[in-house]
């Protein structure tokens, strides 16, 4: 594997990997916390909620980028505060390409969660709650392990996202080769050059070889959260 991939090649999977694992561990908590709204909670601007979640699935990434740049830029009015008062900087660094990687693969994971939860019995954590246990107790020892498979494939579906987003991670943080140049921006530039067709397809066979892992991990993963809860599992 060393001598198959060249340098270049190496440094635009490791920063892929490290973009996608920051983006998915930043970005769990959160959607874990917006599926639980959408599946369990009911208040005035539920829809705008939902529609703002799944909004980076239907806009063009290049849109969702170009936000990001007004947003985050170090003149945007989020990115600028941010500059000015912490130091932190997003645009044109990789942070700013985990950024776009975990608002591109938010969607993906709130809707795994989600269903995970909606299919749970609210019975079961009204019955532990009528035995004096805390809603938070609940949630922790009823909730979560009966959703942990959704929320694993969940994190599973968010991770091959980042790893395979190129749109909004090119118009935000552009291709910096060893900085920002991610695994879909290194393909990129690879075609845009004489003889890089050999580099961009070892680069293709990687990104095919982990999307393809991650949607089996999660296909297997979304049946043993159907078992479970149906109690076909205890069955067989």
């Amino acid at each position: 594997m060393t001598d198959w991939l060249g340098p270049a090649e190496w440094d635009a999977l490791r920063l892929s990997l490290r973009v996608s694992v920051v983006a998915v561990l930043a970005s769990l908590p959160l959607a874990l916390l917006a599926a639980h709204a959408l599946a369990r909670w009911r208040f005035p601007g539920h829809g705008l909620l939902n529609g703002l979640v799944h909004l980076p699935l239907v806009l063009p990434p290049v849109v969702t980028g170009y936000l990001l740049l007004l947003t985050f830029g170090r003149r945007g009015w989020i990115g600028s505060h941010l500059d000015q008062w912490f130091g932190i900087v997003f645009a044109f660094r990789w942070t700013g390409a985990a950024l776009a990687a975990a608002i591109m693969a938010f969607p993906l994971m709130v809707r795994a969660m989600r269903l995970s939860i909606e299919a749970v019995d609210p019975r079961l954590e009204q019955a532990a709650g009528s035995l004096g246990a805390a809603r938070p107790w609940v949630w922790l020892t009823v909730t979560l392990p009966l959703i942990l498979p959704g929320v694993i494939a969940g994190a599973i579906l968010g991770f091959a996202k980042a790893m395979g987003e190129f749109g909004a991670t090119i118009t935000f943080v552009s291709n910096i080769p060893g900085q920002t140049q991610t695994l879909p921006s290194a393909i990129y530039s690879f075609l845009q050059v004489p003889g890089g067709e050999a580099s961009a397809a070892r680069l293709v066979i990687v990104s095919v070889a982990v999307a393809m892992g991650a949607l089996v991990a999660s296909e297997w993963l979304a049946r043993r959260v159907a078992r479970r809860v149906t109690g076909r599992e205890a069955g067989r």
